[in-house]
Parts: structure tokens; C-alpha cells; sequence
């Protein structure tokens, strides 16, 4: 099944990061700006222009600071894909290797996710180096 893959070396350590890529608070720092949690803290709900879309994400691991891994459990496309965020101690601070895995093809909006996935993860770089520029996506569309 095709998967999205990225790789970045992030000057800060791992207990620095794993947060920003294991919980929703984490994420809307970098992510989305409209995240709640769902009747726990291992299933959030990120809403994108104005909850048109909603992605519900469901944590199946965790191993921190190291990796977590999400299910995804909404999205015509992104339903049945989990994401996961494998996080090494390098010699700068933290690579991490992400994976975006189990599309059923590779579709236009497969490839969109991959631009996409490149810019999120420059952002949680910057959060995680002190340098936030807040999420991604706001309630109602695109940051800049």
C-alpha cells in the first residue's frame, strides 16, 4: 500500500518532541488550530475549514520519547491510515522519520498530503526549536 515518508533532523531532543507529535495539545502548536479530544486523550478530532473536514485520530502506540503511532478512523481517503512518528537522539537533537501509511492508492489528493506533510513538519521543527509559527491550518483555512 503506498505511503508518504519524511525525514528531519530537529535541533532538540526527543522528550521535546515526542509531545508536539503525541497529544493534541501538541499538535496545535503545529497542526491545526481546531483539535479537541474525543471521550479520551488517546482519540482527538482535528477540524479543518470550519469542521468541513474532521479527521479522528485514534493513538494504538505509544513508546515515549521514542514513537507513537495514530489510526486514523475518518476521511474518505485517510480513513484506515495511520500515521507514525519515529523519533531517534542524533547528534543535533532528534531525526525524525514520519510515515503516513496504508492509502488504498495514490490519488491527486495522496500526493497534495505529501507537500502538505513536508511544510507541517518544518513547522513542528520551528515549535520544537523555540521558534513556534503556530499551526498550519487555522479553524477556517490555510496560515501562511
Amino acid at each position: 500500500m503506498p505511503a508518504i515518508r519524511h525525514s528531519l533532523s530537529i535541533d532538540a531532543p526527543p522528550e521535546t518532541v515526542y509531545p508536539l507529535v503525541s497529544t493534541g495539545h501538541g499538535f496545535t502548536q503545529w497542526w491545526a488550530a481546531d483539535i479537541t479530544e474525543a471521550g479520551s486523550t488517546d482519540t482527538i478530532e482535528l477540524g479543518f475549514f470550519n469542521r468541513a473536514t474532521v479527521y479522528r485520530l485514534t493513538r494504538t502506540r505509544a513508546s515515549p520519547p521514542d514513537e507513537v503511532e495514530w489510526l486514523c478512523s475518518t476521511g474518505k481517503e485517510w480513513s484506515g491510515t495511520k500515521l507514525l512518528f519515529e523519533l531517534t537522539l542524533n547528534q543535533n537533537g532528534t531525526q525524525v522519520r514520519f510515515t503516513h501509511a496504508d492509502w488504498e492508492e495514490e490519488t491527486d489528493y495522496f500526493v497534495s498530503c505529501t507537500t502538505v506533510w513536508g511544510a507541517l513538519l518544518f513547522r513542528l521543527k520551528s515549535v520544537a526549536e523555540g521558534q513556534p509559527r503556530g499551526p498550519l491550518f487555522t479553524k477556517s483555512g490555510q496560515a501562511h
